[in-house]
């Protein structure tokens, strides 16, 4: 029997319900239910001793902004819009293992050498392996103030206590607040921390960095109003096996969204990579059947990425269907449309799809890159070593016009592309630039190898 002023709270979307069930009804989770002490009925506000009006400003009130934290990380600045803006809070998640922790050390240390009142705070590990990591680092000589709590009373007071302008807080699952009764980790827990922690960032002017796990999923774990009450989330990235990490930044108040920072792990920590399209392209040697250079636009710089497409005959009754790196579903779209106007059969066939480097893509100006690849492996005909593709395929087989073609185009350019497949209404400057209109026209060609 539930006690009085309890409720549950599923641990998976966050809702609430006054009965507990195997089931939750908001998201279809199962066993998830977990019972929860209010410290006070929903809606009910104590009334506040100090009572005052509430200030209402217009819209022409100008307050200057005061300059971005820059931590010396560029990849990382980059993704923050320009720099880390002083008193707000900013979410990063990652799988275990990806780096988030190796990645803010980073941060921190070089933004205290740059003159900014920096802290680490860690619920996970002891000050002694915090330190420890810092010295593989090479970070050892930073002015970074370490501490290991998990109690949030223990650590906002602290924070009040003494001025800092960058606060990083590993991680927020593992904080808990003696207000409530529930677990840390709990919905709850997860919930008032963030809450309590934005509160000082915007009250104190000291920029928060909270680290977030995820779940099974790739999401959060917490409620998702976490999500909405930071400035910026931010996810980090990567494929086991490669060393490339990528951060990507998913929501973001003070700068552009779906920016990326491109990393490399190392011995001595992450480095950046300068030049993304270099490291994801196989220039050496000729280049094979089956495979096609994609010529895209992350955030605001574009990314060279090559697509891989292997096409067999399938040893089984129903033919397989594997992609890495790019929906599964636009998958399915573009080979439908390859089969219904272009006269190519898949259905007796096994599909691969590989997009090389481990990163993903999501525009959908990939789509005739993907469908040359997978032409080209169906024609065993390769596409020249020197060509870049990019063009948004329809239903109806046309191929459509995609956003900043000349900063496509020229990111080619500077790694020594001469020829691009396109949609009709492109201009390649000084590139040979072949303008298709449907997507049957690109196939033709790719079968004669007629490029000129």
């Amino acid at each position: 029997m539930a006690r009085d002023g309890a409720v549950y709270a599923c641990q998976s979307c966050g809702a609430v319900q006054t009965r507990w069930s195997g089931q939750c009804p908001a998201c279809g989770a199962w066993n998830t239910l977990v019972e929860e002490l209010q410290s006070r009925p929903p809606g009910a506000l104590k009334p506040s001793k100090a009572a005052r009006g509430l200030a209402f400003q217009g819209l022409e009130d100008t307050t200057p902004a005061p300059p971005r934290i820059s931590t010396g990380v560029e990849e990382f600045d980059r993704v923050c819009g320009g720099g880390v803006v002083p008193g707000s809070a900013i979410l990063l998640g990652g799988d275990p293992g990806v780096g988030k922790s190796t990645l803010l050390m980073q941060v921190a240390a070089n933004a205290a050498r740059r003159g900014a009142r920096c802290a680490y705070i860690s619920g996970e590990e002891a000050v002694e392996q915090v330190r420890g990591r810092a010295q593989r680092m090479g970070l050892a000589d930073a002015p970074v103030k370490l501490a290991a709590e998990t109690s949030l009373r223990i650590i906002v007071d602290g924070l009040k206590r003494e001025p800092f302008d960058l606060v990083v807080i590993d991680s927020i699952q593992t904080l808990w607040s003696d207000a409530h009764e529930a677990g840390p980790g709990s919905v709850t827990q997860v919930r008032a921390a963030t809450g309590e922690l934005v509160r000082l960032a915007k009250k104190q002017g000291v920029a928060i960095i909270l680290v977030g796990h995820v779940t099974k999923d790739g999401a959060i774990a917490g409620p998702r109003v976490i999500e909405h009450m930071v400035d910026a989330v931010l996810a980090f990235e990567g494929e086991r096996g490669y060393p490339f990490r990528i951060l990507r930044g998913a929501k973001n108040r003070f700068g552009a969204t779906d920016e990326i920072g491109v990393f490399e792990m190392g011995d001595l920590g992450l480095s950046e990579v300068k030049n993304p399209s270099a490291l994801f392209l196989n220039t050496a040697g000729e280049r094979a059947a089956g495979a096609s250079v994609f010529a895209g636009i992350e955030g605001s710089r574009p990314v060279l990425v090559e697509f891989q497409a292997l096409v067999a005959p399938s040893a089984y009754g129903t033919p397989r269907r594997a992609v890495v790196g790019w929906d599964s579903g636009r998958l399915a779209m573009v080979l439908a449309v390859l089969e219904a106007r272009c006269g190519l059969g898949f259905g007796d066939r096994d599909v691969y799809l590989n997009v090389a480097g481990g990163l993903r893509i999501t525009e959908p100006a990939a789509d005739l890159a993907a469908a040359a690849a997978l032409a080209s492996s169906a024609l065993d005909e390769a596409l020249p070593q020197d060509c870049v593709v990019f063009g948004e395929i329809s239903l109806s087989g046309e191929v459509r016009p995609v956003s900043r073609m000349d900063s496509r185009l020229k990111e080619a350019a500077k790694l020594g592309f001469r020829r691009a497949l396109g949609p009709a209404d492109g201009d390649g400057g000084s590139m040979g630039y072949v303008g298709v209109g449907r997507l049957a026209e690109a196939v033709r060609r790719i079968g004669e190898a007629a490029w000129d």
